[in-house]
Parts: C-alpha cells; structure tokens; sequence
C-alpha cells in the first residue's frame, strides 16, 4: 500500500473513533438537541436527479451555501469552490476565464487552441438546465455567481447519470428564498478598474415566486491586453400549477467580452508578469498585434415539470433553448460562430416500500441534447474581421442517453445503489468550401455504477462506490493533425478514442452538533479516498492544435474537508487534497510533433500527469463575535504544489501560497425590513509572485522557449456595498 493511503487510514481511523466519541450523547441528549440535529439532517442535494439527503449518497459531494462565496467579487468560479476538496480552479486572468479541475478532469483544458473561457470534462447546470455542450466543453458566460443561493460539487465519476461527466458536476442553484417582495441592490469597485453594480428582486405570487438577477461587471485587468466586460441577467418564474405540479420557467442572457494576453515564457513571467505576449520571436503576430479576444452573446429560455401522481409516482421534463453568437479573433484569423443549442430530459421517479425495513426508489429517464450552427473564418487585418473567406462549413454535435437506477434501504442504516447508462454522442461537419472533407463520426458507451452507504449514526456514514465514466472529445479536439496532411482529406481525427474510466472510492461524512462539548457548537467532516484507472486519456500536442490518447493512466488521491464551529462566533474550514496522477502506458509517435522525427517513439510511462499538482489546500478562518454579530472577519489561506506543464516532465509550475482577508458588517434595520451589508477584501495580501495556471504542452518557439505561464493577480482589493429592502 502506498505510503499516503496508508497514513490516510490512520488518520481516518483517529478521527472517526473520536468523532464518534462525540456523536454517542447525540442520542440521549436535550430537545434541543434533537432539533439541531434534525436540521442538520435536512440538507439535501439535487444534483443526482432527485432530491436526497447528502448524506445518504455514496459518493463524494460537497454542498457550497451563499455565505461561503457572496463576500467576494461573485466574478469567477474560483472565488466559490476554493473550499472544495478534489476541486482545484485557476483564474487565467482574474476575470470569469477559469481553468476547473475535479480529480485531474479537466486539467488538458489550457493550450492555444483549448478555446479560452471554456472548461472540459465536467459538466455545468443552472437549476437543472445545462451549460455543458452535447461534446462536454462548457463556457461560463451565463453563470452568475450574484444571483446563484448555493453550488453543489459532484466530485465523483457522475457519467452513470449524467453521461460523459467523468469529472464530476457542478450545479448551481439561483432560486431565493422568498416570503415577501425584496430589491437588493449592491455596488463593488476594486482594483485594475474593478467594478460591478448588481439588482435582485423578487416576490411571492398566489402560484408561487418571480425572480430577477442583473449585473454588469467591467474589469480593466493586471496584465496587458485583459480588458472584460459582462453583462448578465436571469429571470425565474416559478409556478405550482396545483398541489401536485410544478412549472419553472427560466430566462437567461449575456453579453461577454475579454481579451487574451497569452502565455508568458519564464524569462517574461520573471521580468515583468503584467505584461501581454508581445514577442514576434514566439508568436507572429503576436497576442497584442491580433487583439486576441472574444465576443460572446447568449440567450436561454428553459423550462422544469414536476408532476406527482401520487405519493410513489413522480414525472418530470426539462426543455430548453438557446441562441448563440460568438466571435473570436485567434490564431490570424476572424472567426464568427452563430450556433443554436436545444435538449431537454424526461425521467420517471418510483418509491416503493416493501415492508417495514425495506423500502426503494427507482427512477429512469433519457436525456437529448443538440447544438448545430454556422463557422465562417475570415482573414485578419490588424486585429480585425477582413474580406476574404477562409472557412464556410457546418458544426454540429448530438448527445443521446438512457438511464436507470435503482437504490434499496434496508432499516436505517444500510442502502445500495445501482445504474446504468447508455450514452452516443454524434459529431456532424459539413464543409461547403472542401465538400470531400464532409465527415460523421459516433461515439457510444454503457457506463455503469455501484455504491453503498452505512450509518454508522444518524448523522455519520461511511460509503463505497464503483462507477465507470465516458468522456468524449470536445469539437475542437476532433481536429485531425495537419503534420501528414491528414486534414486535407478528412475533418475528424479518426485516432481519437473516448476516454474510459473505473472510479474506485471509499469515504465517510458527518454532520455532528453537539453540546457535550463546551467549546464546540458544530463539526462536519468528510474524507474521501479514489483511485481511478483510465484507458485512452486525451492528450494535447503542439499547443493544443491537435489531440491524440495516451494508453493508460492512474490516478489516485485522498481528500479531507473540515469545518468547525466553536462558542463565541469563530469557525474554521479546511480543505486537503493529495494524488499522485501517473501515465502508466503512454508512447508516442514522434513524427506527429515533427516530420523530420518520423519513426521515433518516445515512452512517458511513469511520468506525472501535466497540470494536476499533487497537492492544494486552503483554510479559512472566520469570527463573527457573539457580542457584536453584525460585524465578522476572515481569513483565507490558500496552498499549491509544484506541478509540471508537459508530458516530459521538463517544464515545471513552481509551488505557491496566497493569504486573503475580509472585514465587514451586515445589520437589519426598521423591523427587519431594511438591511444594510458591506465589506472589504484584500486578495493576496503578501503580494505574492505566483503562476496562477499554465498551458499544458506548449510550443518551443524560435528562440528555444516555452511560452506556458499565466501569471496570477497581485495583491489587489474590493470594496462592496449593498441595501436590500424587504417590503
């Protein structure tokens, strides 16, 4: 046994045996008592299809709840999920462009041609409706961190249900909690031209609640060419048609700008990290000389059905559609995408009691998505669309799934779960220019999952789960590779293979609140150990301008989350994360790098994955005094090991840590109808010099090299004010 798993039992062990030396008096213990446990127990999650209790799932989840995040500028994911085990995102600029990773998924998402402001592996959804594309890449103009009342984190391999989601899920949740009309409004400003106005309002109806969030955001950028500019908003209609049905209905919109300044060698992140690639000598022309940015405007509308039968019969529906305009300037070239993208689901929920001590609940379903749309690329003339029409062709991508599966709980302690999904996801490319290159291509895989979960005590389970995972290449790495000319007489890279993987995971939670130690008022833990085997890990070569799969991969970890509340308003939460991410079989042809290298093979077998450190934490520590509550400070301290930026293991990310800090108020006024909340936060207060991400097997360049960090913020702050008034 490894060394890691072997000191991760241990301290499972410890920790358990003490815990549950503070669970015991749960039992027997005051009415008090009793209810805050029952309220503990009442966390639920939605991002399994059905609502369920979090700790009743086997598999690693983690609840993200609005006070973690709404004291932070609400711009990208990372400022969310940082205190997610498993999970690790990097900000490429500082604005809403992330890299996210979940147990290595999603890490080959970073090169020239990975499409900036995208995220791979792991799929997105905004109360139930997804962000994710039917080929698995998701953008983020849409999610709204100030309008968003929770996220949860799948850290699991979630395909079996989901279906090509080897990396997880996130879903985030943007419905309030609404007993009487509100209007909130609220106003940032920071440093680097930060600033951001943000209104929501809403109101109770006689069939249920409407929902409006709006921001503009606007961010001048630290380094050189980062200029962006969001605009969003997210209207909710919620209905309860009658007793037993419920229709939601959800509008969406946004308009995203941002510029990309492109990655830094080391000689340039050393001399100056502030500024743009502007280097002929590494690319011609260079970042700055083509304004590379992007331009994306969307619009959604969507619909939820929940219809209950009975108390055992429940059918729900979701539908939606979307419009999309994007531009992009990239690589030399003016490029106009205008796309549309449409699906829905249907699934069928039963809950069946058998006798006393066994019951079960099954639910099966489908799932359609279909996006198809228009490419034209044109020249580019000093930064701008030009004349001449290089690409006129068609894209298109279709994801159909059938799923199953069934849960039996026996008594109040134990429960298994099985499923199983069937998933093809079709590409579709039609040239109009070179019709011969015209291609279809299909992807097929059944996935299946087993898990089961023992409570140890009411509010402490131990689980174990068995899931395979699928996950297809995104459009852009169906790209075939131009070295033989291979893109000449074909459209998709026919060596592209899904990659498939088998999750082995054992974990435990609890939720423990307790009097039976005076200090102590909550503690939660949850500790995860996985490893999973991969087949045909997709690869990318020569910044990212084609992919190819590796043979086999391993990867394997273990994860711990701590959160603790103590008497007098203090609280501590922390995140650990360990893996060690290996190639067990990888060897490549060296001709498809370079022709002249045609006929050597280099072997990478034993060498690290590229871009997964193999260790992150972060811990933050907040007070909010008994004697003054509408006053609290944090702290927050964030940690990332070395990792390598390529497959050679020759290009390193060095390792680094960052602290920030947060003051603020928040009081009730005029019989709790006026609220007033502000705070202050500093971002890497030692003014750290650190690489916040990297781009995985970068280009050499012609003076020998390798352009692949990108720099992160230093320090930095912003400063927030916001009334809401609650008629």
């Amino acid at each position: 046994m490894k060394p890691f798993f072997r000191y991760t039992l241990v301290l499972c062990s410890a920790v358990s045996l003490a815990l549950e030396a503070l669970a015991l008096p749960i039992q027997d213990t005051t009415n008090t008592t009793r209810k805050k446990v029952a309220r503990a127990d009442e966390i639920t999650i939605t991002a399994l299809r059905q609502p369920e209790k979090a700790l009743e799932v086997p598999l690693a989840i983690t609840v993200v709840p609005k006070s973690l995040f709404e004291n932070s500028r609400g711009f990208g994911l990372d400022e969310a999920l940082s205190l997610v085990p498993g999970v690790l995102v990097q900000s490429r600029t500082g604005n809403q462009d992330v890299r996210v990773m979940i147990r290595g998924f999603g890490a080959r998402g970073a090169g020239e041609r990975s499409n900036a402001g995208t995220s791979r592996g792991i799929r997105f959804y905004i109360d139930g409706i997804p962000e994710t594309e039917p080929d698995g890449r998701t953008a983020f103009d849409l999610i709204d961190l100030s309008g968003a009342t929770s996220i949860e984190v799948l850290r699991s391999n979630a395909s079996a249900l989901w279906g090509n989601a080897a990396g997880g899920v996130v879903s985030i949740n943007t419905i309030p909690e609404i007993d009487r009309p509100y209007l909130s409004l609220q106003a940032q400003f920071g440093s680097f031209g930060f600033q951001k106005q943000s209104l929501r309002a809403g109101t109770p109806t006689d069939i249920g609640k409407i929902y409006i969030s709006v921001n503009n955001t606007q961010f001048e950028g630290y380094r050189a060419q980062s200029q962006s500019a969001l605009s969003q908003f997210y209207v909710g209609l919620l209905s309860n048609l009658s007793p037993k049905t419920r229709f939601n209905t959800f509008i969406t919109g946004a308009s995203n700008a941002f510029q990309i300044p492109g990655p830094l060698t080391q000689e340039q992140f050393d001399a100056n990290p502030a500024q743009a690639q502007n280097d002929a000598a590494i690319y011609s022309p260079t970042y700055v000389q083509r304004n590379e940015r992007r331009f994306n405007r969307l619009g959604r509308i969507g619909t939820t059905f929940e219809h209950q039968f009975d108390a055992q019969n429940t059918l729900s529906a979701m539908t939606f559609l979307q419009s999309k305009v994007l531009q992009r300037s990239e690589r030399n070239t003016f490029r106009d995408f205008n796309r549309y993208h449409a699906g829905g689901n249907l699934i069928f929920r039963n809950a069946t009691r058998f006798s006393d001590i066994v019951h079960a609940s099954f639910l099966a379903g489908g799932d359609i998505q279909y996006q198809d749309g228009a490419l034209l690329f044109y020249n580019q003339v000093n930064g701008q669309r030009g004349t001449r029409l290089q690409t006129n062709k068609r894209e298109g991508a279709q994801n159909l799934g059938a799923f199953a599966q069934a849960e039996v709980m026996i008594g109040s302690s134990l429960s298994v779960t099985g499923g199983l999904r069937y998933d093809n996801i079709a590409y579709f490319n039609e040239d109009f220019i070179n019709p011969k290159i015209n291609e279809n291509r299909a992807f097929e895989r059944l996935t299946p999952k087993l898990g089961i979960t023992y409570h140890i005590t009411p509010l402490w389970t131990i689980y174990a789960n068995l899931g395979g995972g699928v996950e297809v290449p995104a459009g852009n790495e169906t790209d075939p590779p131009s070295v033989f000319g291979e893109d000449t007489v074909r459209s998709i890279n026919v060596l592209l293979k899904p990659i498939e993987s088998t999750t082995y995971e054992i974990g435990t939670k609890s939720i423990l609140l307790t009097d039976a130690v005076s200090f102590l008022s909550r503690l939660s833990f949850d500790v995860a150990l996985y490893q999973v085997n991969v087949v045909n890990d997709i690869i990318p070569y020569r910044g990212g301008r084609f992919y190819f799969t590796a043979g086999r991969s391993q990867r394997r970890g273990a994860e711990a989350s701590l959160q603790a509340e103590f008497q007098g308003g203090l609280s501590l939460m922390a995140t650990a994360t360990y893996s060690d991410n290996r190639f067990v079989e990888y060897r490549i042809d060296s001709g498809f790098v370079s022709r002249a290298l045609e006929g050597r093979f280099v072997s990478y077998a034993g060498n690290k994955m590229p871009g997964i450190p193999d260790f992150f934490s972060s811990v933050r520590l907040r007070y909010q005094p008994n004697f003054a509550p509408q006053f609290f400070t944090e702290f927050e301290w964030r940690t990332v090991a070395t990792y390598f930026a390529n497959d050679a293991n020759t290009l390193t990310a060095p390792a680094f840590s960052v602290v920030d800090g947060t003051v603020g108020f928040r009081q009730a006024f005029l019989d709790e109808r006026l609220h007033l909340s502000a705070f202050v936060r500093g971002n890497n207060l030692l003014n750290s010099k650190y690489v916040a991400s990297i781009w995985i097997n970068p280009d050499r360049a012609t003076n020998g090299q390798y352009p692949f960090i990108e720099p992160g913020l230093p320090l930095n702050y912003v400063a927030s004010f916001g009334v809401e008034w609650r008629f």
